[in-house]
């Protein structure tokens, strides 16, 4: 799938130059193509070399909560939920471990360790499947909750979003967080229909209403606020948030005895070799996507997009954020580039700059995940996954555009 999207904005940006030379007697559009070439290699090579200490950072102190039992934790926290959601594993079998632990480590952006546990878990719901290539109940609600799962702590976001010049980093948190609820909430919702689950128990409407209500009410409360409030107290609250979750992380870390300094080394040299590792994934996507705007194929795309909206009298900042929110569910790492450019075109800080972070951390890679997930156990029929999956990325998408006209319009 990647490789046609990058091999298609070649091409596009070649026939689109073409039209601008022959139709539109514009020959600079070649020397602008090649000098998009060069320019978003360098501009690739540069933001991967910057994200090095950042990362270094942020991953040494998810290192310290890993160690810590900060995992543990949340598996605790959210067991007896997740014992209800899937009625087809039995009490004390392996994959309701794995499958709450999958989930914890989701939460707190540990993607080492949730694959891992998420393919784990999905060979021992397979051991419960009676069928050899067809996909369970549990099989589906569990790769559809894990295509829109809540990220507590998305250091990825923050961490493009510094090297990029962002004032604030983190001013993204709370919207991205409130998206990612409800891109979850709704996969939940639009699977348990289909299975027809039971989410009316007396646990799950504990958990799920109480979250539903802190993040309803952390709405309402903003949406009275004026502008400049709401900006001041998000931050504030942003920042707070995720300084007391390092604490937390230390804390837990200290009453192991687990030796700080050296955890957190170690995740900062992996976070080192992860940021030089995505060097040439980044420059292969930001050179593809800057051809595809130097060739005017993207403005024109997102200009029709525009118009459209336009002309049904709504607001058409939020276009300008669309293409990573449509790269999102096909290519993780496609994405990504777009979210880098969209931030390079238009600032960090603007309106679609963080429209972009929002939407790219409020869904999940969805094709990747089915495919990586499913393939792993050969599941060759996934029945509504890829229906209910793309629901939640619907829903995330919606929401994630709606929050940052609440928070930034």
């Amino acid at each position: 799938m990647l490789n046609r999207i990058w091999t298609a904005f070649f091409f596009v940006a070649f026939l689109a130059g073409l039209g601008r030379w022959l139709i539109g007697g514009d020959g600079d559009v070649w020397q602008e193509l090649v000098a998009s070439l060069f320019d978003m290699a360098k501009v690739g090579f540069e933001i991967a070399l910057g994200l090095t200490g950042v990362m270094a950072l942020w991953l040494g102190i998810m290192r310290v909560g890993e160690r810590g039992g900060a995992v543990d934790l949340l598996a605790r926290a959210f067991g007896p939920l997740f014992r209800r959601l899937f009625p087809g594993v039995p009490a004390g079998h392996a994959a309701e471990g794995a499958i709450v632990m999958n989930m914890a480590a989701n939460m707190l952006g540990l993607d080492n360790a949730a694959t891992p546990l998420g393919l784990k878990a999905m060979r021992e719901l397979q051991d419960l499947n009676p069928s050899d290539d067809t996909a369970s109940n549990d099989q589906v609600l569990f790769l559809v909750i894990n295509t829109s799962a809540v990220t507590v702590l998305p250091v990825t976001i923050f961490t493009y979003r510094a090297q990029l010049g962002a004032a604030d980093p983190t001013d993204v948190f709370l919207p991205l967080l409130i998206a990612t609820f409800f891109s979850t909430l709704a996969g939940l919702i639009v699977t348990a229909a289909v299975q027809r689950l039971r989410l009316f128990e007396p646990v799950v409407l504990a958990y799920l209403g109480g979250l539903t209500a802190l993040i309803a009410g952390t709405v309402v409360y903003f949406a009275q606020l004026p502008q400049e409030a709401m900006e001041t107290q998000s931050t504030l609250l942003a920042n707070l948030l995720i300084f007391s979750v390092v604490i937390v992380f230390f804390g837990l870390a200290v009453r192991r005895r687990v030796n700080l300094y050296e955890a957190f080394v170690e995740g900062a040299k992996d976070g080192f070799t992860t940021a030089v590792t995505i060097i040439p994934y980044l420059i292969a996507m930001l050179v593809a996507i800057g051809v595809l705007r130097a060739s005017g194929a993207l403005d024109l795309a997102l200009d029709g997009v525009r118009w459209a909206v336009a002309s049904a009298g709504l607001d058409t900042r939020w276009v300008d954020g669309l293409p990573t929110a449509l790269m999102k569910p096909l290519s993780g790492s496609g994405a990504r580039g777009l979210l880098i450019e969209t931030m390079n075109a238009h600032g960090a800080d603007s309106f679609a700059g963080r429209l972009a972070s929002v939407v790219q951390g409020s869904t999940e890679t969805t094709f990747y995940v089915l495919a990586v997930y499913f393939g792993a156990v050969k599941i060759r029929h996934t029945r509504h996954a890829l229906g209910c999956g793309l629901a939640a990325d619907v829903a995330g998408i919606i929401a994630a555009i709606l929050v940052s006209y609440l928070f930034f319009g």
